[in-house]
């Protein structure tokens, strides 16, 4: 008992030594802070150098985040609850098909959103039936819904040629549109951009200030301990993750009928896989991972703006590879450096007894 109390004390003394000589900052937040000054500052120099160019630059940046985040928030309900979720890339590209789909032969764009929407939580119960009902291998059930996905869009993508319909347009929010820098990048966009908006402060609030979501961190923490005091581990798990599969349907919607347009074969492109980057960068909260999915559309972006601009005479997949290259060098970073744990029963299969 003696020494479990000295090191406690210990413990305490460093963490009261180390809160004051940064004012109860801790070193992650002291970086960000710095980080985010830097980089309002090189945006402002960069508009007062080339303006049009920088504002093309923050547009693509919050266009390219928005499914990030959304893809995000889908992975971060599903790992807090205890499921990983690596389908997060098939229900966006199914999302996707039947948003595009749907919209072609109604011609409403809201019923394309509605079906996408749709889709996505389909998969998420199909994951949950997979991860939580049967207790299959929970990566192994998200590379099933990965494959399926490919396969199905492809097959019916090369026997029916969608019609096409225009794709939502921006909404212009008043004088707020004006301003100087962010005006167009952050309130000139599109109806599905201002949700996801929303559904970020709005989750972030719920996961850490509701009742659903200190249960949801309890089953995804110590699930045996959340039973004994009355929480249903196995119907919130399975709740969670459809629900979360809706997140992901909408991402899918916002890809075809808002960011892009159309639809594609293997449209997704590998951005389910950076939603789960940008969710571990984010530390599993909704904030945070919109902050991460900024600076990962920013390289999106960037690289846009590169081969637009034929900036380096190299070929063009070099220049695509520049997301993908900051996300392993970042998340390697975290890793070292962020000292991020995981949720103590991720990825375990929890049977009630």
């Amino acid at each position: 008992m003696t020494v479990t109390h000295d090191a406690g004390a210990g413990s305490d003394a460093r963490s009261a030594s180390g809160g004051a000589g940064m004012g109860g900052w801790s070193p992650q937040r002291v970086w960000s802070v710095a980080g985010a000054v830097v980089l309002v500052a090189c945006v402002w120099g960069f508009y007062a150098w080339d303006g049009a160019q920088t504002t093309a630059v923050l547009g693509g940046t919050v266009r390219a985040a928005t499914l990030l985040v959304l893809g995000a928030m889908c992975g971060m309900i599903g790992e807090r609850s205890g499921i990983v979720n690596i389908g997060i890339e098939g229900q966006f590209l199914m999302s996707a098909f039947t948003a595009f789909t749907v919209a072609s032969m109604s011609g409403s764009l809201f019923l394309g959103v509605v079906a996408g929407v749709s889709t996505g939580l389909a998969m998420g119960w199909m994951l949950a039936a997979m991860s939580v009902g049967l207790r299959t291998d929970q990566i192994i059930a998200g590379t099933v819904l990965n494959i399926a996905a490919l396969g199905l869009t492809s097959f019916f993508y090369d026997r029916g040629r969608s019609l096409g319909q225009p794709k939502y347009q921006s909404i212009e929010l008043g004088p707020l549109a004006d301003l100087p820098v962010v005006g167009t990048a952050l309130f000139n966009r599109p109806p599905l951009t201002y949700l996801a908006l929303v559904l970020v402060v709005v989750l972030h609030v719920l996961l850490l200030r509701s009742v659903w979501g200190m249960r949801t961190t309890a089953i995804g923490e110590h699930p045996g301990a959340a039973a004994t005091v009355g929480i249903d581990v196995i119907r919130l798990r399975y709740w969670n993750v459809t629900l979360a599969g809706g997140l992901a349907g909408l991402g899918g919607a916002y890809l075809a009928l808002e960011s892009v347009g159309t639809f594609t074969r293997a449209m997704s492109g590998g951005r389910g896989f950076l939603a789960l980057a940008v969710m571990i960068f984010g530390r599993r909260t909704p904030l945070g991972a919109y902050a991460a999915a900024l600076f990962f559309g920013f390289t999106t972006a960037l690289q846009g703006q590169f081969q637009l601009n034929d900036t380096f005479d190299i070929p063009a997949q070099f220049v695509g590879m520049l997301p993908f290259v900051v996300t392993i060098i970042v998340v390697a970073a975290a890793g070292l450096f962020g000292r991020m744990r995981d949720p103590a029963a991720l990825g375990q299969p929890y049977e009630v007894r």
